[in-house]
């Protein structure tokens, strides 16, 4: 582990602009002790009520300009006023803080249960042209168990048409879905082993079902370097075709790597360098997972990426802000990025 956050700080003169897309909102009402519990995690203390406050220090701390908030989706209830009031509530207050601090924060907006398709399209239109968001945060899967459905089938259309029509930024994150058997450790909860997974699955689901091509002007971000994604992108390339897919390997492999790719809780040299040769550095994003995460947890992951890319300057620029900003235009006016693109 790294130490203190105050030791991360650098001189803003040297260091690159950095853009945080993997970055929690906990609303004040939301019991995370419970949540916790149910899925084998253990939000650190510290963190614990989240406040805005609290992720300026961190971000000040560890020279992190931006930070876009989401909340984790949705994915389970029911359709109805009250889903769909909860998530106009979410988004309202995450809007005010971006308001409040318009230097610092930005947001990807959350949608009622998805299958509630009227109240998920409402909330795209209100979210995206009354309260500015800057793009939508959807769920891998949404229900729970058997009825679990997939971000990429049919009766989401409608949305992934809407979301098309907008050239959306859309943050995928892995549904706290348990899997058939229950994980294999308390060391080993299911945001640790599922989750990862989960995004994989969600990825694999939009490009089989030729819904990743029929959108192409959706940009999706996977969390956590997509999960297994990367590692098992080939697999579903042949034998879903053996299954009767009707999209070729290399078609398949394209569109893989048409995703986006955050660094959140999952950089490490090996896994730096098989995204190096997967996607390039044009595709990674960088992402913290804070509060969710420790400080010095994700100081860790931050240090892998720095120096995995100290060697290459203009690489680590792209990881740690450039590409953000090619799909968050609005922070170019930030007066880091100001700074930044005058120097270019």
């Amino acid at each position: 582990m790294t130490g203190p956050m105050v030791e991360r700080h650098r001189d803003t003169t040297s260091r690159p602009h950095i853009i945080d897309v993997h970055h929690h909102f906990f609303p004040s009402n939301l019991n995370k002790a419970s949540s916790n519990e149910k899925v084998g995690w253990r939000t650190p203390e510290e963190n614990l009520p989240w406040t805005p406050e609290l992720s300026l220090r961190y971000m000040d701390a560890s020279g992190i300009d931006i930070a876009i908030l989401s909340f984790p989706a949705i994915a389970s209830g029911s359709v109805g006023q009250e889903n769909r009031d909860l998530a106009r509530s979410r988004n309202r207050a995450m809007a005010d803080l971006c308001r409040a601090h318009p230097h610092r924060f930005g947001f990807f907006a959350t949608l009622p249960f998805l299958d509630d398709i009227e109240g998920a399209l409402a909330e795209i239109a209100y979210a995206l042209d009354e309260l500015m968001a800057d793009g939508i945060a959807l769920s891998s899967s949404y229900g729970e168990g058997a009825d679990a459905t997939y971000v990429g089938d049919d009766r989401y259309d409608p949305i992934w048409r809407q979301l098309n029509k907008r050239s959306a930024t859309v943050f995928l994150h892995g549904a706290q879905t348990a899997s058939s058997t229950p994980y294999p450790h308390p060391f080993l909860g299911i945001p640790i082993t599922e989750v990862p997974n989960e995004t994989f699955k969600a990825a694999a689901h939009l490009i089989v079902t030729g819904r990743k091509r029929k959108y192409p002007d959706v940009r999706i971000i996977l969390a956590h370097l997509g999960g297994s994604t990367p590692f098992l992108a080939a697999r579903v390339a042949v034998l879903s075709g053996h299954m009767g897919c009707n999209l070729s390997p290399d078609e398949i492999m394209e569109d893989f790597k048409s995703f986006y790719y955050d660094t959140a809780l999952s950089a490490y040299p090996t896994t730096l360098t098989f995204m190096q040769s997967f996607v390039g550095p044009e595709r990674i994003l960088f992402g913290t997972d804070f509060p969710a995460a420790s400080s010095d947890t994700v100081g860790w992951y931050t240090n892998h990426v720095e120096n995995f890319y100290a060697a290459n300057p203009k690489k680590l620029k792209k990881v740690m802000s450039d590409n953000a900003l090619s799909l968050f235009p609005r922070f170019k006016n930030h007066p880091r990025a100001v700074e930044h693109y005058c120097s270019l």
